[in-house]
């Protein structure tokens, strides 16, 4: 046996010690786990979460209202209506994103766990998070970075990161682009016996939820009201599901939760030769759609990040508008911030002028700009692949061979996904998973609350898959 296989023979023994839950205590049946039982095991309630963040600075974070970009939206709407548009300014966070409410509690299980270092594998802002939270508590800290495609050419966001990484005191780990990320992810963990700080871990996503439960409340102090929706950048899922379960917590019963990506589609995460041909690192559909139809793909054996069980409604966007909305943030509102978030600011911006002039669509995240993840650094990255980089009309925008930047703000739109098709995805991964010739009640169940269907909806996929 190789070493390779060798290691991912031992890959939930090494996990078990990272991290010390016993995921299997959690499994339920050929396909049912209790997902809500392994939330509660992180120990710690919401108010335990606010307090260890308050400790390193975290959250509390402003609620600022685009006012100029609200009246833009009016300006270039077919009803001369649109929401009121309010940010929710993540970049005040000490390493600058909402990351670092996942980090604050991670790392404060680590510590309280007696772990004297933690290790993650991520290319994006969780590792600076994640550094910066390990400097605060006094631990050893290793990124993971898949970082280069085979000819160790890097994209400026993805070296940004890694700098930053590093300037917070983190040892970074440098890959190409493949499979050798995870094998050396669980090398590292073996060898150190550091806490496995993953994005996908329940205290993870617990860290996400006061996002959702501050977003409740400043809504309510200021307005008297929940906000009619909240437009939430998706990737690997933990941001959504954790900002909307903290949105549930707080109390909110009629918010849509709603999904935006950068539709990259066509172009494959795991592709060399794709890999310096997209101009996002994150918050794109090559992470959303296979994490939200298959979220146990992560470095944990159960994934706490299910989307689809708190999604209303999914849209993308393209990478050209980003970029236009990231500009044009700066420049009619004076707030410069990074690009993760201007995807949900560029749906929410045709979202809004869905709606009436009451109501409140909160963007729910921005990052910290500079250096490699400023738009003009990407854009000549792009150019020098020989992506061209064009004014226009963004619907013409084909991906890997152009960026097309707006032309007109009136340009700017959304693909509606259907978020049906990724639940009969979902539910047949779980089949093919399990192999199961027959499914119980729980499985059943188990399925209805992973996709928010009833259970003749479920049991119609399933009968559909088997035609």
């Amino acid at each position: 046996m190789s070493k390779y296989h060798e290691l991912m023979e031992r890959k939930n023994e090494i996990m078990l010690k990272s991290v010390k839950i016993n995921y299997s205590k959690y499994e339920k049946s050929n396909i049912a786990f209790d997902y809500e039982d392994m939330m509660k095991d992180t120990g710690y309630e919401l108010q335990d979460v606010i307090r260890i963040q308050k400790e390193t600075g975290v959250g509390n974070t402003p609620l600022l209202e685009l006012r100029n970009l609200t009246a833009l939206a009016r300006k270039v709407s077919k009803t001369g209506e649109a929401a009121r548009i309010f940010l929710k300014d993540e970049s005040a966070n000490p390493s600058g994103s909402f990351k670092d409410r996942r980090a604050a509690l991670s790392v404060y299980d680590a510590k309280r766990k007696g772990y004297k270092g933690v290790v993650s594998a991520t290319s994006g802002n969780y590792g600076a998070a994640v550094a910066s939270q390990a400097a605060m508590r006094g631990l050893k800290c290793i990124i993971v970075q898949e970082c280069y495609d085979s000819k160790k050419i890097g994209q400026p966001e993805i070296i940004e990161k890694g700098r930053k990484c590093e300037c917070l005191g983190a040892e970074v780990i440098q890959l190409t682009v493949g499979p050798e990320l995870f094998y050396t992810f669980l090398k590292v963990l073996e060898s150190t016996g550091y806490y496995n700080a993953s994005l996908y871990s329940p205290s993870g996503i617990a860290g996400v939820e006061s996002l959702g439960y501050e977003i409740y409340n400043q809504c309510m102090e200021r307005f008297g009201k929940e906000p009619e929706g909240v437009v939430v950048t998706h990737a690997g899922g933990g941001n959504l599901t954790g900002t909307a379960r903290g949105l549930k917590k707080a109390g909110a019963i009629n918010t849509k939760v709603i999904g935006a990506s950068v539709d990259l589609t066509g172009l494959h995460m795991a592709s060399d030769k794709d890999f310096n041909r997209k101009s996002f690192t994150t918050g794109h559909t090559g992470f959303g759609i296979p994490f939200m139809t298959w979220p146990d793909r992560s470095d944990v054996p159960r994934s706490a990040a299910r989307p689809l069980r708190y999604m209303d409604r999914y849209v993308t966007v393209n990478q050209g508008q980003v970029f236009y909305m990231t500009e044009l943030l700066s420049q009619i509102e004076g707030i410069e911030r990074g690009p993760a978030g201007n995807t949900s600011l560029a749906a929410a911006f045709v979202i809004a002028q869905e709606m009436r002039n009451d109501e409140i669509l909160i963007v729910q995240e921005t990052e910290y700009t500079g250096a490699g993840k400023h738009i003009l650094p990407q854009l000549t990255f792009a150019k020098k692949n020989g992506v061209e980089v064009k004014l226009g009309d963004p619907r013409e925008e084909v991906l890997g061979k152009n960026i097309i930047i707006p032309d007109h703000p009136s340009k700017i739109f959304i693909k509606e996904k259907q978020l049906n098709d990724y639940k009969k995805s979902l539910i047949r991964n779980n089949l093919k998973s399990s192999k199961a010739t027959v499914l119980n009640e729980e499985d059943i169940e188990f399925l209805c609350e992973e996709t928010k269907l009833n259970k003749r909806e479920v049991l119609d996929i399933i009968q559909s898959l088997d035609k």
